[in-house]
């Protein structure tokens, strides 16, 4: 591959993943600020029924990854992506609104589920641009915006949760992923070949490289061998755990 094409390929499309999987972070994990400086006592939310809110958002997350997965594949990472950034988006910052909390249990379970297509779609569309030796940095890179949106995520919520309240944080916040939905749309491309960036001789090269990785792997033939995979089983209960990690820190910490 050429060095040119190599270099561009990072150039362009590390940060734009990166910034998506950052604002996805966002609107997912804002939910223990806001409960610990005003919604949970605005809507009479208990510890126990907290706990549930929480659940609700992995439930959705947990039905619709593989569908999500799916979909991506066979028809665009791009398009369901842009769409995701919409919906999680005004769904982030319809919470600024609600004063049932029945309708937080609805908001929280579609959150889920919007957001659930984001990771598998953005594995599938980096597998699209990055060969088998680059797609471990590239995927990391990707899931470096879990820390990274800790970061900035806490002193932004702090200064609007103490400068306009917790409705208004979850309003805010939940602004820029429709924005940056359009830009995405604007600047990705599901495939090197649909790429304006590229000449058709780079883009002949890099699908046949790509190809040839394909030559000699094991077709999967259903979900239910997949899921006996060693590996799979594997990864899984390493995630598993990572996520009980993480997201008890990140969900329940601030409260």
């Amino acid at each position: 591959m050429k060095q040119s094409i190599a270099k561009q390929r990072w150039l362009r499309l590390i940060p734009i993943a990166f910034i998506t999987y950052s604002l996805a972070y966002l609107d997912r994990a804002n939910y223990g600020f806001g409960a610990a400086m005003g919604l949970a006592k605005d809507l009479h939310i208990t510890p126990s029924t907290s706990s549930l809110l929480g659940s609700l958002f992995f439930l959705g997350y947990f039905f619709f990854q593989v569908p999500g997965a799916s979909y991506a594949e066979r028809n665009s990472a791009k398009k369901l992506i842009f769409w995701s950034l919409i919906l999680w988006g005004a769904l982030a910052s319809a919470t600024g609104f609600i004063t049932n909390i029945k309708l937080l249990f609805v908001i929280r379970f579609a959150l889920g589920v919007v957001e659930s297509a984001v990771m598998p779609s953005m594995l599938v569309f980096l597998s699209h641009w990055f060969t088998k030796s680059e797609r471990s940095r590239a995927n990391t890179f990707l899931i470096l915006g879990n820390p990274a949106t800790v970061l900035w995520m806490s002193i932004v919520s702090g200064y609007l949760l103490n400068s306009f309240g917790w409705r208004w944080m979850f309003i805010i916040e939940g602004i820029p992923a429709i924005i940056w939905a359009f830009i995405w749309w604007k600047l990705v491309d599901d495939k090197p070949k649909d790429a304006k960036w590229l000449t058709d001789q780079e883009k002949t090269d890099f699908e046949i490289q790509l190809e040839k990785e394909q030559e000699g792997l094991k077709v999967v033939k259903n979900y239910r061998e997949a899921f006996r995979s060693k590996p799979v089983i594997l990864l899984s209960a390493q995630y598993f755990l990572w996520s009980i990690g993480v997201y008890g820190f990140v969900m329940w910490l601030p409260t």
